[in-house]
Parts: C-alpha cells; structure tokens; sequence
C-alpha cells in the first residue's frame, strides 16, 4: 500500500542503527537502506518519498547514538504510564476490618515434618501461642530448603544469615507482647528478581549471576516490617521466562523429570514441596498462573498498580504485577494485604481498600464462566467440569459470558516491545549470548526481533488496548467475577494486557498425577471476592491438601 504522507518511524531508525561498527555509522543511510526496512515493516514507499526522509533519518540516527550514551538503569520508569482504569470506573472507597479465620484449633504435630504443610493462620497461631519460636521454625524451613533442593533446584540463595537475624528479633518482640500480626515470625521466600540488601539478585541469569542490588525492594521491607522470616531467593526463568536458569531447570515436585513451568518457577515448586510456608512471585503473562498450575499452588496475581515494583526488575512495565503463592486461598488474603498499598517510588500505584472477610455467599453473586472455552476440548477439560459442578452444588449460578471477540493476539507484541527497551543495552552489548537459551522462542532473539516493531505499531497497539479495557469492563457490568480454564482460549493475554487480577486454584490430577487448575477472575481492585470465593472451594474440596511425595 503506498504511503503518501513521510513519516519517520524510530523503529527504521532502530533497523538501519541497530549493532553496526563505529566506520558504518559514519556512512549516510541510503535510498536502498529504506527500501529494505519497508519490508520489515510492512510499508511501501515512493521512491522520491524515501529520497526526502534521508536526511531525517540520519538526523534521527544521531539522535538515537545519543540516547544510547546515556546509562538507563532497570529501575527508571518511562514517562509515559500505562493506565489500566476504564472509562467512568468507580473505584471502592471504604474500607472494613479484615476478618480472618479462626485458627485456635491449631497444635503442634506429634511429627514435626508435617508443620511444611500448615496454613498461615495455623503456624502464627503456634507462634503466638509460643508453641514453637520463630527461629525453630525458620531452621526447620531452612534445613527442607538444604535437603531438597538437590532434587527440585529451586534455591539459588539461602539467606540463613538474616533469616536467623529476623527470627531472633521476632522471638525477642512476641516474648515482650509485641506481636505484629499474623506473620510475625513465618518464614518466606521471594522470586529472585526482587532485590536484598547483601544478597545477590541475579535476576536467573548468566549476564547477572554476581549482581548485587544493595537495597531491600519496597515488597521486602513491608513484609520485614511484618515480621516476617526472609529465608531463601528462589529460582526464576532467567529474565523472567520459563524454568530454566544459569545453573539448571527448576522442577516440578509432583514429578522431577518434569520443569516447574515459570517464570515464577522457585517459588511455586518451593511452596508445593514445602520448603517455604509462602513465597513472592511476579506475572506479566502467566508466570504466576503456570507454575501455580503445575505445581500445584494456589496463586494471587493482584490487579495492576496494587502492589510496589520498586526493587523488582522489570520486563514490562505496563504489565508486571507482583503476586503471591501459597497452598491455602485464605494465605493469600494475609500476605496481599501486607504488601499491597503505596510507595512513593512507584508511580503506578493506586490507593484502593482491600476488603476480604473469609465467609462468601455463592447465591448473592453473579458469577460468568467463559462457556465456549470450557465446552472446548483441552487438557483439563474433565477436572475443569467437575468442578464447576462442585461449585454449582455449593449454590453459584453459572451465567455464561464470553470474552470480546478482540485482535488480542495481534497487540501482544506489546510485552516483547517493552522487553527489547528494557534489556536494550543487554542486547546492543552481544552479553545475551550468555544466555542458557539461545533457540528462536526465548528472549536473546525475541529481543532481537523486537528492535524492529515500530513506535507508531506499538503506540497503536495500545490505542486497541483501551478498547479491550472498555470491552473487559462491560463483562464486569454483568458479573462480580467469572470462571475460566488456566491455559485455554484468551483469557490469560487479555487479562495480562488489561491487570485484572485472578486468582488460581489447583482442581484435580492429570492422567500423569500432575496438577491441574482453573482461575478465578475478579473485577479491577477486588481480590477479597475471588480469594473468598476460592476459599470456598478450597473448604469443600482437598486438592490443595495433597502434597507431593519427595522421600
């Protein structure tokens, strides 16, 4: 199609500039040189059109030589925020005492290796109630962490050190009445994207392995003000994508030969197998989602803008989300409500109550399920079935509902393009071959590939994500959440691409006796309905109490 208005587009300039010697910058781009970026972008040009942008374009290339002299460190934001808030959305504005459960019940296990599988709620009780020291419980995780990461590979720092610091402290506060709440004293460990001060954070990859970021990110030291026990940094795809690290695959405990799926891969298999009673995960497009799927966890991704990015790095700015895993729903609710909230070093977050009470009524909700993809034959078609049956019998009545009928496919490259910025100097360095991952469908080439989308395409794509927020929003005008298969059809991208956060939950076994799951959506800043909801069906079913058998 011809073009007839010229139009300089920074991704030719990326194309023509991208990794040439200092001697072929000197060289003016060429009539020739367009010609053959028009393919990669899928224009056609006049040839007296690109005869007229030659001297824009070298003008161009200088300017990009220059923003290439400047060091751009991963946590600097770019000026422009993505905005996740549809037209004439209401936020909630008050906000009610949190309820939790009742865990008095709870007592110490004639053996002490069943405390790996205990609630939150269960192991604060006994903290508490002085039943066991945070410090006998932080050595108990820590030496589960030493046994067993041999086998599974999720570890890559045990931070003993602290943790025994942090328990002391927190033995000394509960004996002199100073109890902070419910994680006081409970053990955890955090995907290593996210920084600690002396610890190294290596981000799963070779070209970070010996990176020391020497502060606390903000999720830490909330959790630390909490009281709660920093024990291990576990495992992530490298640069956040899939299982596989600078030393290894993460393994899936209900079958080592197996990865953990990722890229929150440490944290899901470390919770599965016990190792840690919760464990901080991120997700920009499944990473909290997948490896909670085959590991068997149960996982929050929050909604966009509710929980501090400060000290995470980042992969994509408009959709990183830090979440939890856990194996119980209402853990979930403890740990979110402690990390969520503002930090004035993040700009993207917003100041919404969080509401959760842990008794929920199926009738007073409307509740969709995506019919179309759960009528669809898929790999957890049969446990999918069975429990929306249990839900119908626990009182939900399923409206039908279906996603819009959107070019979300199309726009995903949104993710990649973010990405390419991100880790630009990664690129341009040639340090990506350091890389355990080198095949076409990893991030070395996806970053290569990236330089070439276009701002005007990447611009666009997010003109049609405001749509899709719009199209979403009228989906949660019928319905105070929805049901949907973890991995079939499009709801795991769309939602992605509008933050709106989910809840997952494990519903059964596959024919191999690994895990299976199905995601509970929730309106924008509602996480109290759905992890209630799963809790729910957490409390009339046991798949979250099977745990794998490691010995």
């Amino acid at each position: 199609m011809k073009i007839k208005n010229i139009i300089i587009f920074s991704a030719a300039l990326s194309i023509l500039a991208f990794n040439i010697s200092a001697q072929e910058k000197e060289q003016k781009i060429t009539k020739e040189n367009i010609e053959h970026a028009e393919k990669i972008l899928g224009l056609d040009f006049y040839d007296a059109e690109r005869d007229s942008m030659q001297d824009a374009l070298n003008e161009h290339l200088k300017s990009l030589e220059g923003i290439r002299k400047i060091k751009l460190n991963n946590n600097v934001f770019p000026s422009v925020l993505f905005n996740p808030i549809p037209i004439g959305f209401k936020f909630p504005s008050t906000q009610k005492p949190i309820k939790y459960s009742n865990y008095s019940y709870a007592k110490l296990p004639t053996d002490n290796n069943e405390l790996a599988f205990y609630t939150i709620g269960e192991l604060a009780q006994l903290i508490k109630n002085k039943k066991i020291t945070s410090t006998q419980l932080t050595k108990f995780f820590i030496e589960r962490l030493k046994k067993y990461d041999p086998m599974l590979h999720n570890v890559i720092t045990i931070t003993e050190e602290r943790a025994l610091a942090e328990a002391k402290k927190a033995d000394n506060e509960i004996a002199k009445g100073k109890y902070r709440g419910l994680l006081h004293g409970i053990p955890y460990g955090v995907k290593d994207l996210l920084s600690t001060k002396i610890y190294k954070t290596t981000w799963g990859a070779n070209p970070y392995k010996d990176q020391v970021i020497d502060e606390d990110a903000e999720v830490i030291k909330k959790l630390e003000q909490a009281g709660a026990v920093l024990v291990v940094k576990l495992t992530m795809g490298a640069l956040a994508w899939g299982d596989v690290w600078f030393a290894g695959k993460t393994r899936n405990p209900w079958d080592t030969t197996q990865g953990s799926s990722g890229s929150s891969a440490g944290s899901a298999s470390s919770v599965s197998a016990g190792l840690v009673p919760f464990a901080i995960g991120t997700e920009t497009h499944g990473s909290i989602v997948s490896p909670s799927t085959v590991c068997g966890t149960t996982g929050l991704r929050p909604t966009y803008g509710r929980v501090s990015r400060t000290g995470a790095m980042a992969l994509s700015w408009s959709m990183d989300k830090i979440g939890v895993i856990t194996r119980y729903a209402e853990d979930l609710a403890i740990v979110f409500n402690v990390i969520r909230g503002l930090d004035k070093n993040d700009p993207t977050l917003y100041d919404v109550p969080f509401n959760y009470e842990p008794k929920i009524n199926f009738k007073k909700l409307k509740i969709g399920y995506l019919k179309n993809d759960f009528d669809r034959k898929y790999p957890f078609h049969d446990n999918d079935s069975l429990a929306l049956k249990k839900l119908i019998e626990l009182g939900a009545e399923l409206i039908p509902i279906e996603l819009p009928d959107f070019a979300g496919r199309s726009i995903s490259f949104i993710l990649n393009a973010e990405a390419a910025a991100v880790f630009d100097e990664l690129t341009r360095s040639n340090r990506d071959d350091l890389l355990v991952r080198q095949i076409k469908n990893a991030w070395p080439n996806r970053f290569r590939a990236s330089r070439f989308i276009s701002a005007a395409d990447y611009i666009n794509a997010n003109r049609i994500r405001t749509i899709l927020i719009q199209e979403m929003e009228k989906i949660f005008d019928k319905v105070d959440l929805y049901l949907s298969p973890s991995w079939a059809g499009n709801n795991l991208l769309y939602t992605n691409l509008t933050g709106h956060p989910c809840v997952v939950v494990p519903n059964g076994f596959s024919d191999k006796g690994t895990p299976t799951s199905m995601t509970f959506m929730g309106k924008l800043f509602d996480e109290g309905t759905i992890i209630a909801f799963a809790k729910a069906y957490q409390e009339d079913t046991d798949h979250h109490k099977n745990h794998p058998k490691l010995d």
